[in-house]
């Protein structure tokens, strides 16, 4: 349909890789000092030194995401603190073919296939560079910084172009909070990123974003949950209800293709390793749920992840993260019946009457999210149908769980849509216990 937003390549690979991990490290977890934010931005650790992790092995990170079912996997590269895992303008820490540094390359496979970690086992990490002229590449430099800001924008420049160049084609690069634009005096980043990697999702600045944050650190985004969005409304400097709902749920008359993402640390609320805290682990169902109330309702899920001084995933939280696999491949359980098609209404025979207990409803988002209303029933006796789901938005994917249901057909039927619908997959599960 003419006018009506599509993703980007980037886009696409992004939503239908679905759920991904992203691994916090940094200069302050060393320092034996409690992190707050607030005091870290202004006073962080003088001493590059005391980075020191004995056990590092980042195979083991890459393992504890696979285990949670992650699609893909990013590195905090630079934090606010100033300390960076790469070296600017030499050689990076984590070397060229680091797995965790190149994040997926095919986000359709899993992530031991992805990153194939086996072919650079890293056991030690060279200590890396502090570079403190301001907490972040969004920021202005910092007060009392002896670089002046056009220093520090050719610093950032240069950091983007060794990311973009080291480490082959990239999944998401991610600037936490945005970058400032050359227009507002920042870094000019956005054509170095285009030039290197034009195939990997940007997040993001004023000039473009390929995602945008669901409003909270909850893991969870609205109901409905629209991949489109008009940017000029969501780069508004106001913050209040009206804009965390408009990310929270995007919009239908969107002009900007900007599916949402969910975010949420695995420890709440911890995005960065502390001693003895493993009791702020986010219990398992509330994990399932963040899972179900994002990846379930179109929207990306990304977990942070914490290794600590070793260098390791914490044992708890590595398993925690294989509990969260094990439970979300269980809540999906088994297919009982699929089809795709085209069109208004679309009639699934369910062979022997089996039971079911999810709907999975996904459009073809390359000719853009056409759903406004549908409704599912299922048929019981004769020509008696029985609505068992409803909803507005279906997008990449819709996920229903419904208490466990039986009948010889049930049907999807799109009641109002914007051109032809377009169903991927409209499909009947069986969860296991």
């Amino acid at each position: 349909m003419p006018g009506l937003p599509v993703p980007r390549p980037a886009q696409l690979a992004w939503q239908q890789a679905g759920f991904g991990i992203v691994f916090h490290y940094d200069l302050h977890l060393f320092d034996d000092v409690r992190y707050v934010q607030a005091r870290n931005r202004r006073e962080p650790p003088e001493d590059p030194g005391i980075f020191d992790p004995t056990a590092l092995d980042t195979d083991q990170w890459l393992a504890a995401a696979a285990a949670a079912g992650a699609r893909f996997a990013i590195l905090t590269a630079s934090h606010e603190t100033g300390f960076r895992l790469g070296a600017v303008g030499r050689e990076p820490v984590l070397g060229g073919e680091h797995p965790v540094a190149r994040r997926a390359r095919r986000p359709g496979r899993r992530v031991r296939r992805v990153l194939p970690a086996a072919r650079h086992r890293a056991r030690h990490l060279p200590r890396g560079t502090l570079e403190r002229p301001a907490a972040g590449a969004g920021l202005p430099r910092a007060a009392g910084s002896p670089l002046t800001q056009e220093a520090y924008n050719r610093l950032i420049e240069r950091e983007v172009e060794e990311i973009c160049t080291h480490y082959g084609p990239l999944f998401e690069l991610w600037f936490d909070g945005g970058i400032l634009t050359p227009q507002d005096g920042g870094p000019d980043v956005l054509p170095i990123f285009e030039r290197h990697q034009p195939d990997c999702l940007y997040y993001h600045s004023d000039q473009r974003a390929d995602a945008r944050w669901g409003g909270t650190e909850s893991g969870s985004v609205g109901d409905p949950c629209w991949a489109t969005i008009d940017l000029a409304a969501a780069r508004s400097k106001v913050w209040d209800a009206a804009k965390r709902e408009l990310l929270s749920h995007g919009d239908p008359d969107g002009a900007d293709w900007c599916p949402a993402m969910a975010d949420a640390p695995l420890r709440n609320h911890e995005w960065f390793w502390e001693p003895d805290d493993e009791h702020k682990l986010y219990p398992l169902e509330q994990l399932v749920e963040m899972y179900f109330a994002s990846v379930g309702r179109n929207a990306t899920l990304i977990l942070g992840a914490t290794p600590d001084r070793r260098g390791l995933v914490p044992d708890a939280d590595f398993e925690r993260l294989r509990e969260l696999g094990r439970a979300v491949r269980a809540a999906l359980g088994e297919p009982v019946a699929s089809r795709a098609a085209e069109g208004s209404e679309l009639v699934l025979d369910v062979p022997g009457d089996r039971p079911f207990d999810v709907v999975v409803l996904r459009e073809d988002i390359r000719y853009g999210e056409r759903v406004r209303q549908y409704v599912v029933e299922a048929r019981l006796t004769g020509d008696t149908w029985n609505p068992i789901a409803s909803g507005t938005c279906i997008g990449h994917q819709r996920i229903h769980r419904l208490p466990a249901t039986r009948g010889p057909q049930v049907r999807v039927r799109i009641e109002r849509a914007t051109a032809t619908p377009l169903l991927r997959s409209f499909e009947l599960r069986r969860s296991v216990s």
